[in-house]
């Protein structure tokens, strides 16, 4: 592959250069796609979807539908009953076709309720009680990540570590550019815990290199995209990631060995191979490179008079407590509790090292994490769904009960490979509350069948991962394209799918083994 640092040719930038302006419309628009749903940087409602009139009223009359189905039930069906599935059943069924989620659980908790025919007084001790569940803590956990990840953007701590990624592998060849690029992708989105806001942060500092050395705007997303897919994996205080840490009962070392150390060096080592394929692929067509001005020093350092010159001293704190702070976690098996301690101490103590007053830290915690207040009240409300189903309706000691001879001779294999590929039509955008529902649902028989923690790691990652690559675009796969100003999802797809295949097929061999 040539190593050559000349950009595109002049023809080449003609065409870019007048496709200017869509390019930009379409990067907004991919950016805010990708923080939407599951996202996080939404306004009010992370989970906030536009439905067209006649998905809406669909929704309307399957909800309506379901909660008189429900009231009737309430007054002829007694616990336990194979009825107790019909709140999870409408609340997939909802979730599928797109209504909001928090809306989608409301539902789903009122039918579980109206089944019960529990009298209101039990009902509102539940419902406090749902407050300091496990699956609530969890909600509270994305929450303050939230507000860390807002106190590391002001005071300069994620351009630092991107910056300075990229000084140490330099621009000596386009294979060494590569790497750099998935590992400043890698690191900050792993610290951050969130893909598309750790992303928007890299791509004005990342895109002025890879354009200088003539990568194209595809081959620059495949990089943004795996690098940062590989962090979301391996970030240690990511909502997903704690809830299997806590569904599995195994420490983040084990986490990392079975489940998301393979993925993230599976990733990064195919996507050296991938990025120079689509580099071939995309510049022979001559319409896909950075402009001149993009590849311009000029954007990223335009910004420089306003640098944090205490950013250096703020990155150093964040990361040396990050690290003591997972490897005390670990020693001692602190388990999900520990991250509402460590998630505050690392944004103030960040805070403080960048120059920020204690007032300051406080005001940017709490706006970063009121922009997913949305996500605390639905992880309540889900554990109040998981309350109603396993204490008041009861379906599966009917399912164990009445199948659990037929079941235990299914095999933990086949098992395993089934919720793994299950996650994948699971909940849109909502990873940690679709972890939480599969471990709720499958978990026990799971458990019944033999399936190890470490394969039960392997299942959830990959049922609330694996369809991050693929098979069908979803909101990273439109985010990482539009912070690369790109416009060819085309291209982002066929990366993820080149690394949704072998991470299939790598998985499946593990599970063999361990299973």
């Amino acid at each position: 592959m040539s190593q050559s640092r000349s950009g595109p040719s002049e023809t080449a930038a003609e065409p870019a250069t007048q496709r200017g302006e869509a390019t930009k419309a379409a990067t907004k628009a991919a950016t805010k796609a990708a923080t939407k749903p599951g996202g996080e940087a939404g306004e009010s409602n992370a989970y906030a979807v536009g439905l067209p009139p006649a998905r809406r009223r669909i929704c309307t009359v399957i909800a309506l539908a379901g909660l008189l189905a429900s009231l009737v039930l309430g007054q002829v069906v007694q616990a336990p009953t194979l009825w107790g599935l019909l709140p999870i059943l409408l609340y997939a069924v909802l979730c599928l076709l797109g209504l909001d989620i928090v809306v989608a659980t409301v539902v789903a908790v009122i039918s579980g309720i109206l089944i019960a025919a529990r009298p209101p007084t039990e009902v509102g001790e539940l419902l406090g009680t749902s407050l300091g569940d496990l699956v609530t803590m969890i909600g509270l956990i994305i929450v303050l990540g939230a507000g860390v990840g807002e106190v590391l953007r002001v005071t300069g701590v994620a351009d630092t570590i991107v910056s300075a990624i990229m000084r140490a592998v330099g621009e000596r060849s386009r294979h060494a550019v590569t790497f750099g690029v998935m590992v400043a992708c890698l690191v900050l989105v792993a610290s951050l815990g969130t893909l598309a806001g750790a992303l928007a942060i890299a791509a004005p500092i990342l895109i002025p290199i890879t354009a200088r050395m003539g990568f194209t705007r595809s081959a620059t997303a495949s990089m943004m995209f795996v690098g940062g897919c590989a962090g979301l994996a391996l970030a240690p205080f990511a909502g997903s990631n704690v809830a299997i840490l806590t569904a599995a009962d195994v420490d983040y070392l084990t986490y990392l060995r079975v489940g998301a150390g393979p993925l993230a060096v599976l990733s990064i080592a195919l996507a050296m191979l991938i990025v120079p394929w689509m580099q071939r692929r995309t510049a022979a067509a001559g319409n896909d490179f950075y402009t001149a001005e993009e590849a311009s020093d000029d954007a990223a350092s335009a910004g420089g008079a306003d640098r944090n010159p205490k950013a250096g001293r703020a990155t150093a704190a964040f990361l040396v407590l990050l690290v003591v702070s997972v490897v005390y976690a670990t020693v001692t098996n602190a388990g999900t509790a520990f991250p509402l301690l460590a998630l505050p101490l690392l944004g103030i103590v960040t805070g403080f090292a960048g120059g920020l007053s204690s007032v300051e830290i406080a005001g940017r915690m709490y706006r970063g994490g009121a922009r997913l207040l949305s996500i605390f009240i639905l992880f309540w409300l889900l554990a109040a769904l998981f309350g109603i189903i396993d204490q008041w309706l009861k379906p599966y000691d009917v399912i164990l009960d009445t199948f659990g001879s037929q079941l235990s001779h299914l095999g933990a294999f086949p098992f395993a490979v089934a919720i793994g590929l299950l996650g994948w039509v699971g909940v849109p955008g909502a990873t940690a509350a679709q972890v939480v529902l599969l471990d709720k649902v499958f978990g026990g028989l799971g458990a019944t069948l033999g399936v190890s923690a470490g394969a039960w790691v392997i299942v959830l990652l990959w049922a609330s991962k694996g369809d991050t690559y693929g098979p069908f675009p979803n909101a990273n796969m439109i985010g990482a394209m539009g912070l690369a100003r790109s416009q060819n999802l085309r291209n982002v797809l066929l990366t993820g799918w080149l690394v949704m295949v072998p991470a299939c097929v790598m998985y499946a061999i593990l599970l063999v083994f361990m299973t």
